[in-house]
């Protein structure tokens, strides 16, 4: 083993002890911070994160995770907060503090101001006797061994215990506020998971002109004809009321064409796929992603929610576009 790869492990090992310690130390004092973050949701207030340095950084993603999964968060600048940003806090809101030594002057300036506006403060730091403690109603001790730092002195160890602890927070209140996968969706409209999770079939199918839909008595000629000017790589075929017959694709053509090219006025009847692939109108489009993947096609029919009826149609080249492959 090279000089490198052993003291990297090193560093490893270290912050993984950290990790378990502050694991192991969880007790009241974190079920009563999740308690409080829970009364102050339900109140219509805010998680508000502050911290300075390496700690501040933690707090703006811990701050960030909260949010995303259903506990509003916002991470405060102590040293903006006493130059105004003080204004972004309310009375409904609670204060997190973060300081492992719990002596950080810019952070603690910025306390008292934060009381007198009436808000609760909680520490999250590695000193219950610190002054940070001392100026708060409940103190979350989060200690570890020793920093992986060789003078003990940069923040590594407990940067990364501070870390974990804020997702253990953000993730006990996902459990306990009852937050899903569609909310979870519902927040992420922008990404591919939570278009997944709230695009449905309707948003995506192709309808009116860009549907090719023929009746069984067309000839085959006739239903190429209709299905280049929907630029569509399958014809629907239906009934006189909308009724779902079959499905004839261009590969259907070729297939047949090497045999006989008298197919072109043949009834397409004769030649379609009579049980095709479908979807309903109201399902999920990640369901029809699915079918696509698992079933090797490029084309499917969406039926109404009655599943008889056709509504529209998907062609896998669409699917891109709506980033969701």
């Amino acid at each position: 083993m090279s000089k490198i790869i052993k003291k990297a492990r090193e560093v490893f090992d270290i912050e993984i002890e950290g990790l378990k310690t502050v694991r192991d130390n969880l007790g009241e004092s974190f079920e009563q911070l999740v308690g409080k973050c829970s009364e102050t949701l339900d109140r219509g207030g805010k998680l508000v994160l502050t911290g300075i340095g390496k700690s501040g950084y933690i707090g703006k993603k811990i701050a960030a995770t909260l949010s995303s999964i259903g506990s509003p968060a916002v991470f405060m600048h102590p040293v903006e907060a006493l130059h105004g940003d003080l204004g972004m806090m309310q009375k409904n809101d609670l204060l997190i503090a973060l300081s492992y030594s719990g002596e950080t002057e810019e952070l603690l300036a910025v306390l008292n101001p934060a009381k007198r506006l009436g808000l609760e403060i909680i520490a999250i730091t590695g000193s219950c006797s610190s002054s940070l403690a001392e100026l708060s109603s409940l103190v979350v001790e989060m200690t570890v061994p020793q920093e992986a730092c060789p003078f003990n002195l940069a923040p590594t160890t407990t940067t990364t215990a501070l870390l974990a602890l804020g997702d253990a927070l953000a993730l006990v209140l996902l459990d306990t506020r009852g937050f899903t996968k569609e909310d979870y969706g519902r927040l992420h409209p922008g990404g591919a998971i939570g278009r997944g999770l709230t695009m449905l079939v309707s948003d995506i199918m192709r309808t009116g002109e860009r549907l090719a839909l023929v009746s069984p008595e067309s000839t085959v000629k006739e239903t190429l004809i209709r299905m280049t000017r929907a630029r569509c790589g399958s014809a629907i075929v239906v009934d006189d009321d909308n009724n779902l017959l079959g499905i004839f694709t261009d590969g259907d053509f070729r297939r047949n064409a090497e045999k006989d090219m008298g197919i072109l006025n043949q009834q397409v009847s004769a030649v379609m796929t009579k049980h095709p692939v479908t979807v309903r109108a109201d399902a999920l489009a990640v369901e029809a992603l699915k079918v696509v993947e698992d079933r090797k096609i490029n084309s499917i029919v969406v039926t109404s929610s009655c599943g008889k009826k056709v509504a529209g149609f998907i062609d896998v080249q669409d699917l891109p576009g709506f980033k969701l492959m």
